[in-house]
């Protein structure tokens, strides 16, 4: 079989070249963070572990930041995952991904961190994993049932290089420092 030799000369390959480079470039507006949207570059993604009542509570606080999308929930509680799933969906739109068990959740490469309201006694477990997995954690208190389950939390989070906060944020709430202030002046 012979080959065929195509006649193209510098000048012409040139030409095309330039042609091809100077053709516009469609790039749509959200994904450069315009149209009051946050580019997917800036978002960051998270699911939510056993949100009941007070996960509901800190997912709700979450949902308000532009910056922040849920896109799955876990919980073995079928009118928890439903309820939740809605929440982000009416937030989101459809597409909210609803697993059973957690560890499938942690499987996906696309969440950075996760929301964990879980029962007490799996916090340290379920934030274990989430950190072995690559996902930072928010989980609300207590952190552990033991200072070993404590220590083996916080030895992950530092091997894995991963980000860990309990919720203690009443410490902070305006009612909170208002009644301390109240007592430590005395007037309480």
């Amino acid at each position: 079989m012979k080959k065929k030799r195509m006649d193209l000369s510098r000048r012409a390959f040139l030409k095309s070249a330039a042609a091809v480079a100077a053709a516009p470039y469609v790039v749509p507006a959200t994904a450069l963070g315009r149209s009051g949207r946050m580019s997917p570059s800036e978002r960051i993604v998270m699911g939510g572990l056993g949100i009941g009542s007070r996960g509901t509570h800190d997912l709700n606080r979450l949902m308000r930041f532009p910056d922040v999308q849920f896109v799955a929930i876990s919980d073995p509680r079928r009118d928890n995952r439903e309820r939740v799933k809605g929440l982000i969906e009416q937030k989101y739109g459809k597409g909210c991904e609803a697993c059973i068990d957690f560890r499938e959740m942690l499987e996906r490469d696309d969440i950075d961190a996760v929301l964990m309201a879980t029962g007490d006694r799996w916090h340290s477990l379920a934030a274990i994993h989430a950190m072995k997995a690559g996902k930072d954690v928010y989980s609300e208190k207590p952190c552990s049932m033991s200072i070993t389950e404590g220590r083996a939390m916080a030895d992950t989070a530092r091997r894995y290089g991963r980000v860990y906060q309990a919720g203690t944020q009443r410490r902070s709430e305006a009612d909170f420092v208002f009644v301390l202030q109240l007592a430590r002046t005395g007037m309480l």
